[in-house]
């Protein structure tokens, strides 16, 4: 008999690991917070708890679960190979670095910087859950040989936003030069928008530059180190939480990303 598979989930819910069978179908989840185990099958309850055991710390209650949320539904009806919620900042880098030999050359290797850049961006950007915004971190999407990902999505009250994350460390930023980032932030977003068939609003996030020079535009929002919550404060509310929840679980699916060219 394969093991249970065990798989974290971040965001809301991200202190949750949930044990789903090799096909797919959740058996229970773990909330760490609570120390409760929600079982869905009450006859697997041996496998599941052996399955968490070695994530489990301190008691324990096992129960059946409680009248679902509607973004637990959503998150019950994905495999887990097709749910990106658990994806990490700049995961595709971390899959091309993981076992990558260190760099001979004096000059570092720019897929380090370019994954740090992306971690801190992602951070930040998961600190505004609390404010009713979900995001998911290295979309795929529909490509030719090389995968092409958006660094991160937002869905909140302010409606959808990407966000292409700019490392600069050490070196100052000025918007004007930079016209084929500015191209792809915008294409970003446009694809965003033909995959929730809803609007979507491009955001470069420059990341540890000593100067950064320009201002946000209606086509590009510029966040710099540290500024997300106060610039996405000052947007206009277009969502209400049920149609973020709605949006976000469209967008949580890989299959809704790959219909996009």
């Amino acid at each position: 008999m394969k093991p249970l598979r065990v798989t974290p989930a971040h965001g809301r819910g991200g202190a949750r690991l949930y044990v789903a069978l090799p096909s797919g179908r959740t058996l229970a989840w773990y909330d760490r917070d609570t120390g409760r185990v929600s079982l869905l099958a009450e006859r697997r309850r041996e496998e599941v708890l052996t399955a968490l055991a070695p994530y489990v710390t301190g008691p324990l209650t096992v129960g059946p679960p409680p009248v679902p949320s509607a973004a637990d539904l959503a998150r019950l009806a994905l495999h887990p190979d097709d749910d990106l919620a658990p994806n990490r900042p700049g995961e595709a880098l971390h899959a091309e670095l993981d076992g990558a030999p260190a760099p001979w050359r004096l000059r570092a290797d720019p897929r380090r910087e370019a994954l740090i850049a992306l971690q801190r961006t992602g951070e930040e950007l998961d600190g505004l859950e609390r404010t009713g915004w979900r995001v998911l971190h290295c979309v795929p999407l529909a490509g030719g040989r090389r995968p092409d990902f958006l660094d991160h999505v937002l869905i909140g009250p302010a409606g959808v936003l990407t966000v292409r994350t700019v490392p600069s460390r050490n070196r100052r930023f000025r918007l004007d030069a930079a016209a084929s980032v500015v191209r792809r932030a915008v294409h970003d977003a446009e694809r965003a928008s033909q995959a929730l068939a809803t609007g979507a609003r491009a955001c470069l996030a420059v990341v540890g530059a000593t100067r950064v020079d320009g201002a946000a535009s209606n086509d590009l929002l510029l966040l710099r180190d540290g500024t997300a919550a106060t610039v996405l404060a000052g947007l206009e509310g277009l969502l209400k939480p049920a149609d973020v929840e709605s949006l976000y679980a469209s967008a949580r699916d890989r299959h809704t990303w790959l219909r996009v060219p």
